[in-house]
Order: structure tokens, then sequence, then C-alpha cells
């Protein structure tokens, strides 16, 4: 151990393109979750998916002790919300009828992705320097707020107990509990959902519609170009605009094609509809998906069952579903708590935060009671209920 090192003064630098980081240096900080590794975090940056232009301004805070960087924190000057899954306009409205300006904002995030993961890269002894010089920042700045969104529940308490207010919300995962394969699991279903899921696969087969996994080098050029039409094509049926671009799938693929599966449904041999999901070696995290033509079902079957399968015949321990959802919970997916930390510099603001929090965490609570009520896993709702019957908290 270099005693040296670590009795040395903690200095700081901000980095305003991920370029500027050695990517061996970044990720032996952040650890194994493909959505932090700097090629995922540059690739957004280099493909103009994140630029000032796009209201994604990068200001990464790198933590350096003895000229080594020890921590790092991904951080953004914002001036909007979107992309982000955690939704604060009614406090930038409330902030503006107060005569402040809520925009920017700083937030740490992974843009564009709703999934929880490691935000306070490095050591843990090193988290609170980290909070410390972002909570400088703002005042340095003058912005409203600093955001953290989806950190690990850890990683939140020491958010929390810096002085952030805390956010509970509630997504839908999937657990992997051993089984040897897709009927292991519909064995623990109730019996209506279990039967429904054998409907919905098999209208998917009757309409011809099989499927292609493909990972790393297996997914071609052809295929990343035939996922963005998709993808595109969603956004377009809603209306909106898509927030990445086919150059950002390119070089998804060429730097974390390891980390991809992308998969592809044909109809009587002709591609339909695909879905991307990353994955590493605990988990897969379904992203993004989208379809030229309705086929009954093919949604459900291109984004949950076959991600369920490659989940029990990799041994993956969990399959997060994304944000949102209600209808996961039918399929087998169970409500788990999220977190984010916020960090309000108007006391009048923060005051009235902290009070709307406190509600919508109680509503929380009763909202994902009520939905472990309804699951249809058949050995957590005798958890739930016990041997008398009656439903526990």
């Amino acid at each position: 151990m270099n005693k040296e090192a670590d009795l040395a003064p903690a200095r700081l630098e901000v980095v305003h393109a991920l370029a500027e980081v050695e990517a061996a240096q970044w990720d032996e900080l952040a650890g194994g979750q493909p959505f932090v590794r700097h090629a995922f975090l540059q690739a957004l940056e280099t493909t103009g998916c994140v630029s000032e232009a796009r209201g994604w301004l990068p200001w990464h805070l790198i933590l350096r002790k003895a000229d080594k960087r020890c921590a790092a924190l991904p951080l953004y000057l914002k001036h909007h919300s979107r992309g982000e899954f955690v939704f604060d306009s009614s406090w930038a409205e409330a902030y503006v009828r107060r005569g402040g300006r809520y925009y920017p904002k700083l937030l740490t995030a992974v843009p564009f992705t709703p999934v929880t993961g490691r935000r306070l890269l490095g050591a843990p002894e090193d988290r609170q320097a980290l909070i410390e010089a972002a909570l400088n920042l703002v005042r340095e700045l003058g912005v409203s707020s600093w955001h953290c969104l989806f950190p690990t529940e850890g990683e939140a308490h020491a958010l929390a107990r810096a002085g952030l207010l805390l956010r509970r919300g509630v997504q839908f995962h999937w657990h992997n509990a051993g089984y040897g394969s897709f009927e292991d699991f519909l064995a623990e279903l109730a019996r209506n959902p279990r039967k429904k899921i054998r409907q919905e696969r098999r209208r998917v087969r009757e309409a011809g519609v099989d499927f292609q996994w493909r990972s790393g080098a297996e997914i071609t050029e052809a295929d990343w170009r035939f996922f963005e039409r998709c993808y595109r094509n969603t956004y377009r049926e809603h209306g909106s605009m898509p927030y990445l671009n086919l150059d950002f799938f390119l070089e998804l693929g060429r730097r974390l094609g390891d980390h991809c599966l992308l998969i592809i449904a044909h109809q009587h041999g002709v591609p339909i509809a695909s879905a991307l999901n990353l994955f590493d070696d605990q988990a897969l995290y379904g992203r993004y998906w989208g379809s030229l033509r309705f086929v009954s079902g093919l949604h459900f079957e291109t984004c949950y069952y076959q991600g369920i399968e490659f989940c029990i015949a990799r041994g993956l321990s969990r399959f997060e579903g994304g944000a949102q959802g209600e209808h996961k919970l039918a399929r087998g997916l169970v409500p788990v708590t999220t977190w984010s930390a916020h960090w309000i510099a108007d006391a009048g603001l923060r005051e009235a935060v902290a009070r709307f929090l406190a509600q919508e965490t109680e509503v929380l609570a009763d909202y994902v009671a009520t939905l472990n009520e309804h699951t249809p896993l058949r050995s957590l709702a005798s958890r739930l209920r016990g041997n008398d019957g009656e439903m526990r908290e």
C-alpha cells in the first residue's frame, strides 16, 4: 500500500469530454456494468446524442490523489429534464412561480437509461469527497439543483447522509429462481397467467414468427441498421423524436458488442421487429424495441419472453424490464424499489419538495403493496400471505 498516496490531498478536475480520460482508468473505477463503462458514455458523446446542443453538457468530476485518478462522478449540466425517467417538471414549474430559474441543473445519471447502478465511482471511502465536490459545484455555478438518478441503495443512503432528499420509484424485474427452462418458470405462475402466456406465445408462433439471438461479432451492420429502423419507427408512432441515432448503435456494437443482445423477429423469413438488450454477468437489461408490422403478442414475446429465456439459458440472476409498465406484473416480473437523490439550493423549494416526497413515498408504498397482492408468482404470494392466509408487509 502506498501510504504517501493515501495521505496526499485530493485534487478535483472537471472533464468536459470522456475522450480526455483513459478508458482503462475510468473502467477500473466504474466496475462491470456496461452503462457506466467508458465506451458507453463516450459513445453517447462522440455520436452527438449527448452534447451541449442537445441540452447535455458533460461536466464529469474526477478526483485525484498523488496524480492518480481515484474516483469519478458522471455529471452533466442539463437545460431540460428529458431523457431522465425521474420526473421533476412540477418542481421546475413551482420554482418558476417563485421567481426562480430551475434550468440549468446538474445531473448525475446515465443518459436515457433508467437502470440502477453505481454513480459514485471508486472506493466507498471516496464517496463523501465526490458528493462535496458536486455540492460545491452547485454553489460555484449558481445552478438550482443537483440530481443523482438510479444510484445503488448504498449510494442513495450516503447521499441522504450528505443532506440530499431521497426519492423512491418502482420498476419491474424478473428473478431467476434457478429455472431449467421457460416451462419451469411458467410452473411457478398461477393458472390463469400461465395459460395467458402460453396463448400469447402460441399466437406468435402460429403467425409464422421465429426469433434469432445475436451478440458480439454475430451482430452485423445490417442488423444494427434494421434495429435502428425499428427503434425510430416506434418513436415516430408515438409522435416523438428518438434520443439515439444509428451512429451510436454502430459504435455500441463496435465497442461493447459482447454486452449486447439483439433479438430479431422474422415472419416467414422476413425481419419484422427487433429488441436491444445489454447484459453483464449478473443481469439482462431490456432497453429498446421496435416493429415494422403488428402481430398479436409480438411485443411481449420480443421484449419479455425471449429475454427471460436468454436469462435462463445463460444463468443470469435477473431481467430488468425497463421503466414503468404494470402489465409486466402479470408476466412474472415483480416490483422493486429504485432510488434518486436531490439537492435543491433554494430553501423554500427544498422544503416543498421534501413534503411532496414524504407524501409520494406513502402513496408508493401502498401501490407496491397492492401490486404484490396481485403477483402471479405462487411462492411469492404464499410468503406474503403467510400460513394464515393474511397478506403481510
